[in-house]
């Protein structure tokens, strides 16, 4: 997906620019950049790439090359990032959480009113470098950034530093978050308000859909109101967010931990203890332990001091290696016991298949596997949630296809708890895969334990119900 951060401050913000942006670090594995503005030095950008190491060591013994008391920083699944850009509204950067899926279409149409497109990573299109050609096109950075709502298929959340300040701007559907945080001489906006706690800032609020506003060091100004409307992805909490972070006024944990509860309390599985599979399913599984009424233990950790992420390879052979081997089950506790294993979603399969064997091996009875959102039916067309480049990668649709003859029939059925189309997946899932049982969340129930209406949420990946309509941004 990627995050970003910026700030803005009296003193010089490097330190905070630095730390901020690698609080973002679990949101993205391709690029990462910084960039600084300082009225003698001008603007001052780095960009390396995450797919071998980590921020900080790429970043660290740049730092003194920065300077200045204003910066922004990406953490990018995408391009290199950020750019600089000089036109008629002045010097400036900008770094995008954003995926557009109309690139193409709107390049040709720039590239027909003679303007170029320069920046080029792997042969692709910089997306980035588009929205900042985007912007230049409107009178003002408010009607340019608009030009980018209107133009794109997608989501885009953006901040733009100026010679004067920092412009933040949050997709006109709130798909992706934006937070300000606040200390004194200072301000901050976040991907992540985990970012905020080490350096000292309060979180403030979220930045609304569609909301543009100005920062500086003394204040926030805002430029645009935010919308009425949202479609805020439900997988933020889900898998996203780190755990102490909060979207909408809803942390992280105390919604998984409650998710975790709701299901535990309506299954009646008899097993010995429930095990989160790091990281994202420890906090499920804390509240499935108090709502099934047995023990959490930790049957399965994953090993950090030099496994990457599991997605960080560009090729799939190797992130599925990447992702047995960060995790090392402890066979005291497994062997002959009937273990309950919570986990965030289920993609592809190939990674749970692994574990479970691995589970098995270890010595384990039964393995049973609950899991906290709704099968992922449809892929998902406004955030880079994962790689996959087609729908036919998701374990859903391939057993879809395989009952079916056709992928994409029927799926509102699939898509719906509890009917026979839905627990006929369900039951091949598990087959599949080699669990005991197999459960998912329900859509009422994640957005219960989110605790935001619906309509607000995007929960397209599951039911398929997102805004279709996406010009229709009033």
């Amino acid at each position: 997906m990627g995050g970003i951060f910026g700030t803005i401050s009296k003193k010089s913000c490097v330190n905070d620019l630095f730390y901020g942006t690698d609080y973002n670090s679990h949101l993205g594995t391709k690029r990462a950049g910084m960039v600084t503005f300082d009225k003698e030095r001008g603007f001052n950008r780095s960009i390396h790439s995450l797919e071998r190491s980590y921020f900080r060591s790429k970043f660290e013994d740049e730092l003194n090359n920065f300077c200045g008391n204003l910066g922004i920083g990406v953490i990018s699944d995408t391009d290199p990032q950020p750019i600089i850009v000089n036109s008629h509204l002045g010097r400036y950067a900008v770094v995008t959480v954003a995926k557009i899926n109309n690139l193409d279409t709107i390049a040709d149409e720039l590239l027909k009113q003679r303007m170029h497109l320069s920046e080029l990573s792997a042969n692709t299109l910089n997306q980035t470098e588009l929205v900042a050609l985007l912007i230049n096109m409107g009178n003002s950075f408010v009607e340019g950034i608009n030009n980018v709502f209107n133009h794109i298929e997608g989501s885009c959340s953006m901040l733009v530093l100026t010679e004067h300040s920092i412009i933040a701007a949050r997709d006109f559907l709130g798909r992706t978050p934006l937070i300000i945080g606040h200390k004194e001489g200072a301000y901050a906006v976040s991907s992540e308000s985990a970012s905020f706690p080490n350096l000292d800032y309060e979180m403030m609020r979220d930045i609304g859909p569609g909301e543009i506003v100005e920062v500086q060091a003394d204040g926030i100004k805002v430029l645009q109101q935010p919308r009425k409307r949202s479609q805020v992805c439900s997988f933020l909490w889900i898998y996203y967010g780190f755990p102490t972070s909060t979207y909408e006024g809803v942390n992280v944990e105390e919604m998984r931990e409650r998710n975790g509860r709701m299901l535990g309390k309506a299954d009646d599985t008899e097993a010995d203890f429930v095990c989160g599979i790091p990281d994202s399913g420890v906090g499920m599984a804390v509240g499935y332990a108090q709502g099934h009424g047995i023990p959490y233990r930790r049957a399965v950790l994953k090993y950090t001091p030099t496994w990457p992420r599991s997605f960080t390879p560009s090729d799939q052979a190797r992130r599925n290696l990447v992702a047995k081997m960060k995790l090392i089950p402890n066979k005291a506790f497994l062997l002959n016991h009937r273990v309950v294993f919570c986990d965030d979603s289920i993609v592809r399969g190939t990674q749970l298949r692994d574990n479970v064997r691995m589970f098995y091996e270890a010595g384990a009875k039964e393995v049973h596997v609950r899991i906290s959102c709704p099968p992922l039916v449809y892929g998902c067309p406004f955030i880079g949630f994962t790689s996959s480049k087609s729908d036919m990668e998701l374990i859903t649709r391939r057993i879809i296809q395989d009952f079916e003859g056709d992928d994409k029939k029927n799926l509102d059925k699939y898509a719906t708890t509890g009917t026979p189309e839905y627990k006929r997946m369900v039951n091949e899932i598990a087959n599949r895969l080699g669990l005991s049982s197999l459960q998912f969340s329900s859509v009422e129930s994640l957005v219960e334990s989110i605790g935001m209406p619906k309509c607000k949420l995007c929960t397209h990946c599951f039911d398929g119900s997102s805004y279709c309509h996406e010009h229709d941004k009033d």
